[in-house]
């Protein structure tokens, strides 16, 4: 068996975690043919193959998963040397990948995200807010904002925040529509909410709970086209406290009586979780909410 480099190694992580050629390439910052080189000089210095090539991409051999978790190890082990020679100091470089839901993405992270590129110039983030075709399993992403803690797999997971949501409708509609004095008066109003069968979570099925048998008349995969119905004055519409608190033309509809509770949470794989650019988002995402505990828990609309 020939040697081998760690960098060689550093590849293998890439393409493990991604799948793709292309993609690994873009973490690593290098290009495809470069990768795959990199992966067939492995192979042979091993004599065995670590993957499958097939059209949806490369996925590891009985031995690549074996690989794996020596290889993470070693990157573990690499960044926290090269952490202490720096004194902590390190510039941190490299692609993390974010899975998040799209009302927290875009309502909440997007704008403050700059501010930690400012910080770490080296490090890139990248935002996917189409959480339904990334898979953690998968390692298509490295980290998952979600409503639920998973029950399987070696994650690491943590409660980031609770938050809530209540029910709106603009000014202008409430005001040419009968009023909202008990819970079952809602059942004589236009709804606006996800697609019943393209709901990915549970955590997301809320119209269920505000009154069960009520349906949406108008339905949208995006919280945005929800929220831009709601402030044109289609009906009402379920919305976090967080994002609806923005708008002054939304008025909350028996806030005290009529709220939902839901929380987010923080998924990483258990291997990942330590090193020095998943601490660095994570923990960037975590004081950010906690500066805004709250304005998520909506307690504005509880005093």
């Amino acid at each position: 068996m020939r040697q081998f480099t760690w960098d060689d190694l550093q590849y293998f992580l890439a393409v493990a975690r991604t799948g793709q050629l292309t993609t690994a390439a873009r973490r690593l910052r290098t290009n495809h043919v470069t990768v795959s080189r990199r992966i067939d000089r492995l192979e042979e210095a091993l004599s065995a193959r670590l993957f499958e090539r097939n059209p949806r991409g490369y996925i590891l051999t009985a031995l690549g998963e074996k690989l794996i978790e020596s290889a993470e190890i070693m990157e573990r082990e690499a960044d926290r040397f090269q952490n202490e020679a720096s004194g902590g100091t390190i510039s941190l470089s490299g692609v993390v990948r974010l899975s998040i839901l799209e009302g927290f993405a875009n309502f909440f992270l997007a704008d403050r995200l700059p501010m930690m590129a400012q910080s770490y110039p080296g490090l890139s983030v990248e935002m996917v807010t189409i959480q339904q075709i990334v898979s953690l399993s998968r390692r298509e992403a490295d980290l998952s904002i979600t409503l639920h803690a998973t029950r399987t797999g070696p994650y690491y997971q943590e409660k980031l925040m609770p938050y809530r949501l209540f029910i709106y409708g603009s000014q202008d509609y409430l005001s040419r529509h009968p009023a909202i004095r008990q819970q079952s008066d809602l059942s004589s109003h236009r709804f606006i909410g996800y697609i019943e069968d393209m709901i990915f979570t549970p955590g997301l099925d809320y119209m269920r709970e505000i009154l069960p048998g009520l349906r949406a008349s108008y339905q949208s995969s995006s919280i945005f086209a929800q929220l831009s119905a709601t402030r044109t004055g289609f009906g009402l519409c379920i919305l976090p406290y967080y994002i609806a608190c923005n708008y002054p033309e939304l008025v909350p509809v028996m806030p005290q009586q009529l709220h939902l509770n839901r929380d987010y949470w923080l998924i990483c794989h258990d291997d990942i979780v330590s090193t020095p650019r998943i601490r660095a988002l994570s923990n960037f995402i975590k004081s950010e909410l906690e500066s805004q505990a709250a304005i998520f828990a909506g307690q504005p609309l509880l005093d």
